[in-house]
C-alpha cells in the first residue's frame, strides 16, 4: 500500500489515477475548483468538478451519469442516497454556506442590518432576485412568513437554473439579491450590503458522496476525506463559507 502524502493517501492503481468526476452546484464551484488543485498537488490524483444548477446536478446523478462523487445540499443527497443513487455511508458533510444581500453597483444601499430593516427592504425594492437551489426555497419561506409572498410576487425574478443572481444584478435586471456569499462575493457589478440579519439567517450546508455510479469509490472516498479535513479549512474561508 502506497505511503500517505501530506495527510492524503494517493492512488493505488492505473485505474485509480485516472481523473476523478464530480458534480457539484453552483455554490462551490470556485472551492472545489481550489480544492481539486491542493488536492493533485499533495496526492498526484486529478479531480475535476463539473458545477451546475444544484437540481440540474441532482437530475444528472439521478440518471446514472457515471460521476465519482456529488456535492450538493444536503437535502439533496439524502434524496439521492434514499433512491440508490449515492452510497449513504460515504455522506460527508463539506461546508456551511450563508445568504448575502446584494444591489447593482453603485445603487443605493438599504439597511438591512435587523431583521426590521430587510423586511421593510423587500417591501421598498423594485424589483427581487433569488436562485433555484435551496436559499431560494428558505427566502420564499421566510416572505411567507412575513406576510409578504402576495405583496412580492409581481416582483420576484428567479435566476434561471445556473445563472447567478448576481448577473441579474450586475444586468440591473433586478435591484436586490438574495443568494449564497461564495457565489455573489465573486460577481463583478455589485455591491455586497452583508450576510442576512440575525434571526433569519439562511445557512445550506453542502455535502460529499461517493456517486453509486462511480467504478472507484476507493479514491473518490479519499478524494472527499480531504476535501473535508481541516487543511481545507482555509480555502472554505476565502470562499465565503464556514467548515460544516
Amino acid at each position: 500500500m502506497g505511503a500517505v502524502v501530506g495527510g492524503v493517501r494517493p492512488a493505488y492503481s492505473r485505474a485509480m489515477m485516472a481523473t476523478l468526476s464530480g458534480i457539484s452546484s453552483m455554490a462551490t464551484r470556485a472551492l472545489l475548483a481550489e480544492l481539486a488543485d491542493a488536492y493533485r498537488a499533495r496526492s498526484g490524483v486529478a479531480a475535476a468538478f463539473e458545477s451546475v444548477g444544484g437540481v440540474d446536478a441532482a437530475r444528472r446523478v439521478q440518471a446514472g451519469e457515471p460521476f465519482d462523487v456529488v456535492v450538493l445540499a444536503a437535502d439533496a443527497i439524502d434524496k439521492l442516497a434514499a433512491a440508490g443513487r449515492v452510497l449513504a455511508e460515504s455522506r460527508t458533510p463539506l461546508v456551511r454556506s450563508g445568504v448575502a444581500i446584494a444591489v447593482p453597483a453603485g445603487a443605493p444601499r438599504p439597511d438591512v442590518s435587523t431583521a426590521g430593516a430587510l423586511r421593510e427592504a423587500v417591501r421598498a425594492a423594485r424589483s427581487i432576485g433569488y436562485s433555484t437551489g435551496p436559499s431560494g426555497v428558505a427566502l420564499l419561506a421566510l416572505f411567507e412568513r412575513w406576510g409578504l409572498t402576495a405583496e412580492l410576487k409581481p416582483r420576484l425574478v428567479q435566476a434561471p437554473a445556473g445563472v447567478p443572481v448576481g448577473t441579474l444584478l450586475a444586468r440591473g435586471d433586478v435591484s436586490l439579491g438574495f443568494q449564497q456569499l461564495s457565489e455573489l462575493m465573486h460577481v463583478e457589478g455589485i455591491d455586497l450590503l452583508g450576510p442576512m440579519p440575525p434571526g433569519v439567517e439562511i445557512d445550506t450546508t453542502f455535502t460529499a458522496a461517493v456517486c453509486a455510479a462511480s467504478a472507484r469509490a476507493d479514491a473518490a472516498r479519499a478524494l472527499i476525506e480531504f476535501l473535508a479535513g481541516p487543511q481545507a479549512d482555509a480555502a472554505r474561508r476565502r470562499q465565503g463559507m464556514t467548515p460544516a
